[in-house]
């Protein structure tokens, strides 16, 4: 049955009033970035003299910031995966006892409020030398990325024929070789999306940041734009160009691996 033209167009005005309500906020943050220093209410609706000030106040006063990030979420994402990905293996195709519990207890470690956790890690922390060190944020961003990464690759690698296991094995390849050289490369898509979903994590997180480090050595964007707006209020257009940047990373990856994150997660779907 042949549905009626413009039956729909209801539907896409809505859908384009309501996209344009959520990219506001996006568009005002890149128009205040770039308005001169002072009130971004008086500011024009459009940068038809864009001041690239408030950029270059941004980049000398954050620039260390967004380094420290850049490192710490893509040094979580290394041992995230190195955890989370043969674990969600042996979860996914090994005839374990007690797979259920497992998996429940991990579903049980993501309802846990995030202060706890970072307020253990502090105590634990300050006894081995951890605070304000880049290992030690990379340590603790990763306890939030591995059981997500791991609830996310056992649901692909159960749709993993077991021929496709048998047949190497039956080739004379160990568990360990089959592993590397089976299993990860057919799990591709997993892994980058469990990799992007990681790095996000860790790219935005503050609580970790606000209570493991207590100076400047390692500080991460994210706290750094708090303790900016503290002390620049004024300026906001560097404030709101601090945030831009701090958006880009993830912006340019989420659309370059757009693909294999819809892949990824949508693989154990349909077994």
């Amino acid at each position: 049955m042949k549905r009626a033209p413009g039956r729909g167009r209801p539907f896409t005005i809505v859908g384009i009033v309501l996209l344009a309500l959520m990219l506001f906020p996006v568009y005002w943050m890149v128009n205040a970035s770039l308005q001169p220093t002072g009130n971004t209410l008086r500011g024009d609706w459009l940068p038809f003299h864009p001041d690239f000030s408030g950029y270059a106040t941004a980049l000398h006063d954050q620039g260390r910031n967004l380094v420290t990030s850049l490192v710490v979420a893509v040094g979580s994402v290394a041992p995230s995966l190195a955890l989370a990905a043969p674990a969600a293996y042996a979860l996914a195709q090994f005839r374990i006892r007690g797979t259920n519990l497992v998996l429940f207890g991990i579903l049980v470690t993501q309802m846990v409020p995030g202060i706890v956790v970072a307020d253990a890690l502090y105590s634990a922390y300050s006894d081995l030398g951890l605070l304000n060190s880049y290992v030690g944020l990379i340590l603790a961003d990763s306890t939030a990325g591995v059981p997500f990464a791991i609830i996310i690759m056992r649901s692909f690698m159960r749709s993993i024929p077991r021929e496709i296991i048998e047949a190497a094995r039956v080739d004379g390849a160990g568990m360990l070789r089959v592993f590397r050289s089976v299993v990860l490369p057919v799990s591709r898509n997993a892994l980058i999306t469990a990799a992007v979903f990681t790095f996000l994590f860790t790219w935005s997180d503050f609580l970790f940041a606000l209570t493991l480090t207590t100076t400047e050595t390692v500080r991460p964007i994210t706290l750094g734009i708090y303790q900016y707006i503290g002390a620049h209020t004024n300026q906001w257009n560097a404030v709101m160009a601090t945030t831009v940047m701090a958006s880009v990373p993830a912006a340019v990856l989420l659309v370059v691996a757009q693909r294999y994150v819809a892949a990824g997660a949508t693989g154990g779907a349909i077994k």
